[in-house]
């Protein structure tokens, strides 16, 4: 009489922080593997999510794989906290809008015994409403092969656009496309009220982009334009170009 054949258990991802985007994180994951939450600034979270169950740091940690969806300014707390408890052989993932600084503290704060992948998915909870296939993500390996085979389930299974790069790649282009996009945003934003009635289709795409981001945590405003080495850069040759074309209109003044 043959034994029974065993159900192959599903692979276990902690996620640390669970805000806006680490639940956009484990509602696209849950179909795939078992979830354990942790999140400090909110000890009596309900996950609300199938599959998803809430813990401590300690276990989350003992996940093949632990997402770190903290904010940046927070990242530095958040790997001294899980380094003690993590396993020989885990990946870390982090997903945060920059990524040479994040892989800085990851590469410093880590034990040389876990594997790292630096990511960042190119788009938020407002952009991801109706789905996230063909939505694009930076993939940035740094230390051991897994990276590959997150790669392929991220293309593969999630059906998303995977863009492998490197963080200073990522950040000298991330500053003109989200520094730029959040900066006009946030002017707009304190322009209001704005027009509603009388408008174009080129101005209503503009005010579609700025709701894509004007309710994002004032955390990520504040990585995409300070933590982001290339952002002042960008920042400030922006501006000397609108005063340079202020200056060139006020000219025909008169």
């Amino acid at each position: 009489m043959s034994s029974p054949s065993r159900i192959p258990s599903r692979p276990t991802v902690g996620i640390i922080g669970f805000g806006a985007f680490g639940r956009l994180v484990a509602q696209h994951l849950a179909p795939y593997v078992d979830l354990r939450v942790y999140d400090p600034f909110q000890p009596h979270i309900e996950p609300g999510i199938a599959g998803v169950v809430r813990s401590e740091l300690h276990e989350a940690a003992r996940s093949s794989v632990v997402v770190l969806a903290t904010p940046v300014s927070r990242l530095a707390d958040a790997v001294a906290a899980l380094a003690p408890h993590l396993l020989p052989g885990t990946l870390v993932v982090d997903v945060g809008s920059v990524k040479v600084l994040p892989v800085e503290i990851m590469n410093a704060g880590l034990p040389p015994h876990v594997e790292i992948l630096a990511t960042h998915p190119l788009f938020g909870p407002q952009s991801a409403a109706a789905g996230i296939a063909g939505l694009k993500i930076a993939v940035c390996p740094i230390r051991g092969s897994r990276g590959r085979r997150i790669a392929a389930f991220l293309r593969r299974v999630l059906r998303l656009k995977v863009i492998v790069t490197t963080p200073e790649e990522h950040d000298r282009e991330a500053a003109a496309v989200q520094g730029l996009t959040h900066l006009i945003a946030k002017v707009l934003v304190s322009m209001e009220p704005l027009p509603t009635r009388m408008t174009t289709r080129s101005f209503e795409l503009i005010m579609q982009a700025v709701d894509m981001v004007r309710y994002d945590a004032p955390e990520v405003f504040q990585a995409i334009e300070r933590s982001n080495p290339y952002s002042a850069g960008v920042r400030q040759r922006f501006f000397a170009l609108a005063a340079q074309l202020d200056a060139e209109l006020s000219c025909g003044r008169g």
